[in-house]
């Protein structure tokens, strides 16, 4: 299910003109809400959208404009490297920085991920505040543009 929150602090901001769009692929409603009360804190960032399943992510993906995914791996229905390789094969999308945020952090999720073209892998438990800070420093990218 897509959500758009309606607050960001992006948007107050009119210096913003185009925010880093994140979307969000996680089925724990309160990790959803904590992720997306993190990153809306972020200047020049904001959540556009997110989804709770594999077919939820992949076809919301395609028609809300993102820049950057936060994909857990393990999803209500589905999996997150299915999402992944569904990214990486649409040829027609820009390239979106995919953040892998999950708790199955095992080497062979870990190499996985990455040999499908994830750009950062994070444990949950001991990572988390470091998509915070991977988003940060793209929207400061995006802006020194």
């Amino acid at each position: 299910m897509q959500h758009v929150p309606t607050t960001s602090s992006s948007k107050a901001d009119p210096s913003a003109d185009h925010p880093l769009r994140v979307f969000l692929v996680e089925d724990s409603a309160v990790i959803r809400e904590r992720l997306t009360e993190s990153i809306s804190a972020l200047p020049h960032v904001e959540v556009v959208g997110h989804a709770a399943t594999e077919s939820e992510a992949i076809s919301a993906l395609e028609q809300v404009p993102s820049d950057a995914v936060v994909l857990d791996l393990q999803l209500r229905a589905g999996h997150g490297l299915n999402v992944l390789k569904a990214l990486r094969e649409t040829s027609s999308r820009p390239r979106l920085t995919v953040i892998v945020l999950t708790n199955f952090t095992s080497p062979q999720y870990r190499g996985r991920s990455m040999e499908i073209g994830a750009d950062y892998f994070f444990d949950k438990s001991r990572d988390y505040d470091r998509v915070c800070d991977v988003l940060e420093d793209l929207a400061r990218r995006r802006a020194q543009n």
